[in-house]
């Protein structure tokens, strides 16, 4: 009787190891369709005005400018960039899949040449980039939120820390308009 308990046992492990590896898979699955739908969403041209904030949440400065999208890879790599003709700043970006590495990531450089690397989990809105030196002595980071998500409409926020997370400081308020077909800044389509 005892080996028969024992081999029923061996039998019903698998299906339990199973059944439990089942639900992560899913998950998993469910956060790689999130993170895909949100470089399918990207694809266009976006208008786009940045508030600039100060510590206390009120607005420094509001500047307007433009993104724009296009797929490289589908479904994986999207390549933009980004253009503020105020400050006379433009971006090159690649916004991306890292399947095997679980995350979503968007790198940027501009005219200055720095790199920017945001990265978050599959399926999440939240990015953080890496460490830089935001002067002597004082190492900060970026942290970029994507919220009030809709078809042709989205928000981002970015905060940024200078004691490794423990607080975070408000550092501007995105809000994306889908552009016209016409490409008239400001105005949303459907």
């Amino acid at each position: 009787m005892g080996k028969i308990l024992v081999i029923a046992a061996l039998i019903a492990l698998p299906a339990s190891v199973h059944a439990q590896a089942a639900p992560a898979d899913a998950r998993a699955a469910q956060a790689l369709a999130h993170s895909v739908e949100q470089l399918r969403s990207s694809i266009g041209r976006w208008a786009v005005v940045t508030e600039f904030l100060n510590e206390d949440g009120s607005v420094a400065r509001a500047v307007s400018g433009t993104y724009e999208f296009t797929w490289v890879v589908p479904d994986r790599v999207v390549s933009g960039k980004s253009e503020i003709p105020e400050l006379e700043q433009a971006a090159g970006i690649l916004f991306y899949v890292n399947e095997s590495k679980g995350a979503i990531e968007m790198v940027s450089v501009g005219a200055d040449g720095q790199l920017w690397i945001m990265s978050g989990p599959l399926g999440g809105e939240e990015r953080l980039s890496q460490e830089y030196q935001a002067g002597p002595g004082v190492t900060a980071r970026l942290r970029f939120t994507r919220f009030n998500v809709a078809a042709n409409s989205f928000e981002s926020r970015m905060e940024y820390t200078e004691d490794g997370g423990r607080t975070w400081k408000q550092g501007n308020h995105q809000t994306f308009r889908r552009a016209t077909e016409a490409g008239t800044a400001g105005a949303v389509r459907g």
